[in-house]
This record gives C-alpha cells, structure tokens and sequence, in this order.
C-alpha cells in the first residue's frame, strides 16, 4: 500500500505583493494570503491527510492552520521546510529587474545558477535538506500508506517537487509556484 504526498505553497503577503523576495524573513500572511487559506480549506475539503509537515515561518505556519482548521490532522514543523535563504537579496524588490543580479539564474535559467550571494543557499545546499527531509519523515510514512501534506515556499517546494518527479535542473519551476494550490505529487 502506497500513501499519496501532496504538497502546497502557503498564502499571499505584503511581501509578494510588491515581489519582494521573501527567502527566510518571516513575514506573516495579509488578508487576502488568509482568505485563500481558507477558501483553499474549503475547495480541498474532501481530500484526506494524515500528517502536515510545514515550514516553521509563520506565512506557511497560518497557511496550515486555516487550510486545516476543524480537522483532526497533526502539524509537525521541520526547519528544514524553511523557504531557500536568498542572503542579501532578502527584502529586495523586483530582484529581477537589478541589472547583473546573482539570482536571474535562479530564477531564470536554474541550470546555470552559479554565483551564490553572501549567505544564500544554492540549489544543491536546498535540494540536500529538503532531500533527507523526504527520506528521514515522508517516504517511510508513504510506504506505510499514510496520506500526507506540505505546506511551504516556492523555491523549497520546487526542490521537493524536482526530487520526488525526478525532474531535470532545467525544470527547477516547472511545476509552478502558485499560492495555496494543492498539488499531488504521488
């Protein structure tokens, strides 16, 4: 018997509305990142979980307790489900728009992400914790058919993502990032 694995970006904050980059400053949700939380709880109400792993920031912290509110599903926090750390670059608006900026490969070109900022995680330093994440915590209760879910941030989901379909670097974002959308991924 195999459990299913689902995963789900947390809501809207202040932050994303004016693209500044998140990474690991906490920052809590506003009100329209609470009012898909809860709209999500009620859209996904009828698909069973038997554990949440979430993110200990606060903006995936809210996600998980309105998406699960009512509902009798335990919430373990892993610190390493925290967003990848973007160093310097935290707080900056519109990173892509600097010219020469570090992190357009990131985003843009993943493959080729090379020059890391002072203090920034690569991809390979997201893909090695969030990969003995899913070894130590998901896949042992997947095996023994248990149903669960992640809540977290788009670049440490993309890393999740990216190991468990066995994606290319290429396709770092491919499965997109979208806020408080619940994705299936086995």
């Amino acid at each position: 018997m195999s459990g299913k694995l689902f995963i789900m970006r947390h809501g809207r904050t202040d932050w994303n509305d004016v693209h500044r980059l998140q990474g690991q400053t906490d920052v809590p949700l506003n009100e329209n990142g609470r009012a898909m939380a809860t709209e999500a709880a009620e859209r996904y109400r009828d698909v069973h979980f038997d554990i949440c792993y979430c993110s200990p920031l606060i903006r995936a912290k809210e996600t998980a307790d309105l998406f699960l509110k009512g509902r009798d599903v335990p919430i373990e926090y892993d610190d390493r489900l925290k967003e990848m750390c973007f160093g310097k670059y935290e707080g900056v608006e519109h990173v892509l728009h600097i010219p020469n900026s570090p992190l357009i490969p990131l985003f843009k070109d993943p493959e080729n992400y090379r020059e890391i900022p002072e203090g920034a995680e690569s991809i390979d330093d997201l893909n090695k914790r969030t990969g003995e994440f899913l070894a130590e915590k998901v896949y042992p209760l997947l095996a023994e058919g248990k149903d669960v879910l992640i809540v977290g941030h788009g670049a440490m989901n993309s890393s999740i993502i990216s190991q468990v379909k066995n994606l290319p670097r290429k396709d770092f974002w491919k499965e997109g990032i979208e806020n408080c959308r619940l994705i299936q991924l086995k």
